[in-house]
């Protein structure tokens, strides 16, 4: 007679496990985000019909507003918004306005006074002027709105005239990504803004972090909050790079990618993947785009196709991977945003995102010139750009557009610097310079020369004491 106890038998014929989605495992545990089920999205390319929507949640909250922006200007646009929450906090929502001081600080004291006196509770995060060194380097780069703990927005869209475009005076709106949602990953949208907030000041009340919205769609996301030092985003990115097998295609403001990360995408391009990115042909910070420019020839080299929008500044951070993956937030590829700063994005998975996130990037290819290498003969291959076809004309892309003060001042700035012989030539003559200046300045008073030297030293060594107390401080805070 067989016995009827279950023998444990440790071979490879063993019954499998249920098959497990291991890059989506990797994922949740790199971005430190859980899969949240049930949510509608609605994307958002046109920055006045985002702000709209916007200011339209604002309008209809009930309950409580929570609001967190990078910038928040004291322009037309912020006045509208700080119309709508005034309005609010005197019908007795409660309202609270998160800014950074580093993003904001153009914005008036009385701008924030006003919204203090019609009941707004207004902080700021890491204000410029604080003893507390670390806090310099880490800003709050996050673009999220939430109302009520059902309704919510997120993206690269600050609050300002830039966002918002003036068709009177031809002046075009700077062309950005944003996601509303609804459903249950707003629940994770609030506890983002908690645990900001709680860095600003005491916590929210308990009763602004117990939303439980209901599903309402059937998108799957997951919602990445950026750290510094944790490096959430940018392993996710890295691992999201890694996977793709038929198309990457990346659309970035300021696009000055770790080194890792340049050699994810040409590895990805030369296994076959169609790697497109898309920059900006006129950046606010003309720097950062000579910076961009720096790593052109080994991309193009290998592969990557690399597209600069021609008209107003293109500020969106969106990523596509295959028909699988979807990203857009706050976060730009670049080492500040990966690694220093606070940054929140959503990571959605399936095709309706992916397929209105690869319909703009295909209108947005049309008003951009693809950057190609010319091959000479005696000299190095130089960049030249091929103009694309332009889309046809809409009422809210009126042609002759006008430049904002601040694109006229980016392009007055790129202008100079081509003149003066390129960024790389500039830094060395600069550098050249100012080196030989010093070297003078020793021979000459080298007493007091060296007063100042060891001054400066004493003060780096007290700022980097500051920071490391800073750092140890804030990992025993949060259990590591």
């Amino acid at each position: 007679m067989s016995s009827s106890v279950p023998t444990l038998h440790h071979s490879r014929t063993a019954t499998p496990l249920p098959q497990q989605d291991e890059l989506a495992l990797a994922i949740d545990r790199a971005a430190g985000a859980r899969r949240v089920g049930g949510n509608r999205l609605e994307h958002f390319a046109d920055s006045p019909r985002a702000l709209d929507a916007m200011l339209a949640l604002i309008t209809r909250a009930e309950r409580w507003i929570h609001l967190e922006n990078y910038i928040i200007r004291g322009d037309r646009t912020g006045q509208r918004f700080a119309e709508a929450l005034m309005e609010r906090a005197r019908a007795g929502v409660r309202v609270r306005v998160l800014y950074d001081g580093l993003g904001s600080m153009g914005t008036s004291r009385a701008f924030w006074q006003r919204l203090r006196k019609a009941g707004v509770e207004v902080r700021a995060f890491h204000p410029i002027w604080s003893w507390r060194v670390s806090e310099i380097f880490s800003r709050d780069h996050r673009k999220l709105l939430v109302t009520d703990g059902v309704h919510g927005t997120l993206g690269g869209l600050c609050i300002g005239d830039e966002w918002a475009g003036d068709p009177e005076r031809h002046r075009r709106a700077w062309r950005d990504t944003v996601v509303g949602i609804a459903g249950p990953a707003v629940a994770v949208l609030d506890a983002a803004f908690a645990s900001t907030w709680r860095r600003a000041g005491p916590d929210l009340p308990p009763d602004e972090q117990s939303a439980d919205p209901e599903p309402c769609g059937g998108s799957s996301v997951r919602i990445v909050q950026g750290i510094p030092r944790r490096a959430r985003v940018y392993r996710a990115v890295e691992l999201l790079a890694a996977s793709a097998a038929e198309r990457l295609w990346i659309t970035d403001a300021y696009l000055v990618a770790p080194a890792p990360l340049y050699a994810s995408l040409i590895d990805a391009a030369r296994s076959g993947v169609d790697v497109r990115l898309l920059v900006p042909g006129t950046s606010d910070l003309p720097v950062l785009r000579y910076l961009t420019r720096v790593g052109y020839r080994e991309l193009l080299h290998r592969g990557v196709r690399i597209f600069e929008f021609q008209g107003p500044m293109i500020h969106a951070k969106t990523m596509l991977v295959d028909h699988r993956w979807a990203r857009v937030g706050s976060t730009n590829l670049n080492v500040s945003s990966l690694l220093t700063n606070y940054e929140l994005d959503l990571l959605a998975e399936g095709e309706e995102l992916c397929d209105a996130l690869a319909s703009q990037f295909r209108r947005d290819l049309s008003a951009s010139r693809e950057i190609v290498l010319q091959r000479r003969r005696r000299l190095p291959a130089r960049l030249v750009g091929a103009p694309a076809e332009s889309p046809p004309e809409t009422p809210e892309q009126p042609s002759g557009h006008k430049r904002t003060r601040y694109e006229l001042g980016a392009v007055a700035l790129v202008v100079v610097r081509r003149v003066a012989g390129g960024l790389r030539r500039a830094i060395a003559a600069t550098g050249a310079l100012v080196f030989a200046g010093l070297g003078t300045l020793l021979l000459i008073f080298p007493r007091v020369m060296g007063i100042i030297f060891a001054m400066l030293a004493y003060v780096v060594a007290l700022g980097f004491g500051l920071y490391a107390l800073e750092r140890r401080r804030s990992q025993e805070d949060d259990g590591l």
